[in-house]
């Protein structure tokens, strides 16, 4: 961390840490989100650790609050590109296991299969806008709990969408996805991995 500009420690002793900004604030919310995600955090630890990291008044404060989540994450939170593209014709395309989540998703898919696996991805933003072009073939989704998609805004000729609904104890909101743009002669399938039943 970089102290705020003009503080200077005088007299050799120790400097206090410097104020947090909004970005480090931020920054840490995303952390703990990436967590909640994956099972490490409970809705309530998630709740209190939010509310804290949002109230912190010093960079020391909400960067403690990642400590105790697996190494890989509590440091810096990979770089998130604002659009992607996934273009394919007569193939597969799939991303799974570590791929970070844009804020954007563009698909243009003729007669193959697109799966996106959310379970394992790096998720850093609340909300993923898939605009999506696709004539034959489906779009698979595999979110994680508390992952939800809205497909309301997909425009569907001769196409299918399957989406089991969610059951069991509610858990906050990780992750929605919103589908627009066109679907032909094709399905979205969105189905959501239970994992963690115990806690």
């Amino acid at each position: 961390m970089v102290a705020l500009s003009g503080e200077v420690s005088r007299g050799g002793g120790k400097s206090p840490d410097p104020r947090a900004s909004h970005e480090d604030r931020d920054r840490v919310v995303d952390v703990l989100r990436v967590a909640a995600g994956d099972g490490r955090l409970t809705a309530g630890e998630l709740d209190e650790r939010v509310e804290a990291a949002l109230t912190a008044r010093t960079t020391g404060e909400p960067a403690a609050l990642t400590t105790d989540p697996p190494a890989g994450t509590a440091g810096a939170v990979p770089e998130v590109k604002d659009v992607v593209r996934i273009e394919q014709k007569g193939s597969s395309a799939r991303r799974a296991e570590g791929w970070t989540v844009p804020r954007r998703l563009e698909i243009d898919s003729e007669w193959g299969d697109v799966t996106l696996d959310f379970t394992g991805a790096v998720i850093t933003h609340d909300t993923l806008h898939i605009a999506l072009d696709m004539r034959g073939g489906a779009l698979r989704l595999l979110t994680p709990p508390g992952g939800v998609v809205d497909t309301d805004p997909l425009v569907t000729h001769h196409a299918k969408i399957k989406a089991r609904p969610r059951r069991g104890r509610e858990v906050p909101v990780v992750l929605r996805v919103v589908v627009d743009g066109r679907l032909s002669l094709g399905r979205v399938v969105v189905r959501q991995q239970r994992r963690g039943r115990g806690r």
